[in-house]
């Protein structure tokens, strides 16, 4: 296990990197710290210097793919020129994420630890950052409390629709599906428009 000598954010950086695959093929209850430090090509010492357990790895793989999703979708609709090219952004750099970063999606959305106490909390907040900031982006005359739930509606809308796509396991293409879904989302935009 000769790992090449990095500093210790790049070290930690790498076994995030490497957490999301074995994460993302095996499940949280499925992995082992042993099963990271491998494929890291690090000892488990070496992994308990950043991470006090497999939990604490965890939870921090999770803020850092969120944040990951985040960052992508908000760069992808700060140009936008209007309301429908933001949805339309919105929804493309999301399933470009779904398309390139499946692990990093079966992580927050598809994984039997969303479900565990430990996580579930964490993961809630995760959607409820993701809503919040849909909330700030749509343009449409109505109060701030349904300007939310539909927000949570549209988070919703993603996911489901990936659950679908990761599930069936094909290649699928995410400009199609970002236009077919952004079309429904902005119909839906229009008519809760007063």
């Amino acid at each position: 296990m000769n790992a090449p000598r990095l500093s210790a954010d790049e070290r930690r950086q790498q076994i995030l990197d490497v957490a999301i695959d074995q994460f993302g093929r095996a499940g949280y209850f499925g992995t082992s710290m042993n099963d990271i430090a491998e494929a890291a090509g690090v000892t488990k010492p070496v992994l308990y210097q950043h991470f006090d357990s497999k939990a604490d790895l965890y939870r921090a793989l999770l803020d850092e793919v969120g944040a990951r999703m985040l960052d992508l979708i908000a760069k992808a609709t700060t140009e936008a020129a209007d309301g429908r090219d933001r949805t339309e952004r919105g929804f493309r750099a999301y399933f470009l994420w779904v398309a390139d970063h499946h692990h990093e999606f079966t992580l927050l959305f598809g994984s039997s630890a969303r479900h565990d106490g430990e996580f579930s909390a964490q993961l809630r907040r995760i959607t409820n950052d993701a809503a919040e900031a849909i909330a700030g982006l749509i343009e449409v005359d109505i109060d701030s409390e349904h300007r939310h739930t539909i927000a949570h509606g549209l988070v919703g809308l993603a996911e489901g629709v990936s659950r679908r796509l990761v599930a069936v396991g094909d290649d699928f293409d995410p400009d199609e599906i970002a236009r077919v879904v952004s079309n429904l989302a902005w119909a839906g935009l229009r008519a809760a428009d007063r």
